[in-house]
């Protein structure tokens, strides 16, 4: 009985480690979704991609990329993006919904959005100043996090 409890045990802890078989796993930038690579090619102009990567879990699959300025962008399995994180300089515009941008103006002048994060909820962004703000699909203020 205590052989099989152990058993039991040791297999609940390895199922966690063998869905992330595929985590991390570096590919060439040539194996990202085209729709990824058309939105990097768009959106980034002139930067070039130095490193991917495909992240496999048991749901979804995502990539990550890294862009030679530092910026990071993840995509979901389709290639459309889901996150753009930029070093000490603001994400595009673009990818800002307009309410949010309004918001972040008016009540943080002088900061930029460094990272943007499409969420269940709606969008998490980070600022110049670390403080990250949560906001509904249609821009409304939900939390603010320091």
């Amino acid at each position: 009985m205590k052989k099989i409890i152990l058993s039991i045990v040791a297999l609940a802890l390895l199922i966690p480690f063998a869905s992330k078989a595929d985590d991390g796993r570096p590919i060439s930038p040539d194996k990202i979704p085209a729709a990824a690579m058309a939105f990097i090619q768009e959106t980034f102009p002139e930067i070039p991609v130095v490193y991917a990567e495909i992240d496999r879990e048991i749901a979804r699959t995502k990539y990550e990329v890294l862009l030679n300025d530092g910026t990071k962008v993840e995509f979901n399995a389709k290639g459309e993006w889901d996150k753009v994180e930029c070093i000490r300089k603001a994400v595009p515009a673009s990818l800002v919904p307009e309410t949010i941008a309004n918001y972040v103006q008016a009540s943080f002048p002088g900061n930029l959005i460094e990272k943007i994060d499409k969420e269940r909820f709606g969008w998490s962004i980070e600022l110049s100043n670390d403080l990250e703000l949560d906001f509904s699909h249609e821009g409304a203020l939900l939390r603010i996090d320091d």
